[in-house]
């Protein structure tokens, strides 16, 4: 059976039955299993309607899974920690979702990998930084350090 690797993101603004937003994502990150390698932790400010900062980190992780039985399981994860779906942009327990895959770009049906907007979203590039800076986008070719380093001179962060 072959083994996959995958990049996760990992988000949380609201305390849970394991507490504080980091604690959730520590939960989180052991409830996955296969973890390989973490990023430190990024506390960020909400986009949308939500009021609460995040807590985001990128983990790496290991699994035969494919990208469809991931997402399953993902979304099994999340249901677990109180998450419910229908809430775009609202304060939440946890949110696990699949940016990367080792064996490139998957499409079908409710999953598209690489995730649609990683390129736009610093809270994720930043933490995805410190676990995969050279993993690459099946989609632009680009690596993650040069997609972070595009984004940040488009918003004027970068020389």
């Amino acid at each position: 059976m072959p083994t996959y690797r995958y990049a996760i993101a990992l988000g949380s603004n609201r305390r849970g039955r394991h507490g504080s937003p980091e604690a959730e994502i520590a939960a989180a990150l052991a409830a996955l299993g296969g973890v390989l390698a973490v990023s430190p932790l990024l506390r960020t400010p909400p986009l949308g309607p939500s009021k609460r900062r995040f807590a985001n980190a990128a983990a790496l992780i290991e699994s035969d899974e494919e990208p469809p039985a991931l997402l399953a399981r993902l979304k099994a994860i999340e249901r677990g920690f109180g998450r419910r779906r229908g809430r775009n942009w609202g304060a939440r327990v946890i949110d696990l979702d699949i940016i990367l895959w080792s064996e490139g770009a998957w499409g079908g049906p409710g999953l598209t990998v690489p995730h649609a907007a990683f390129r736009e979203r610093d809270f994720v590039l930043r933490p995805l930084l410190a676990v995969a800076s050279g993993w690459r986008d099946p989609v632009s070719g680009l690596s993650v350090r040069q997609i972070a380093a595009r984004l940040g001179k488009a918003r004027g962060l970068a020389d």
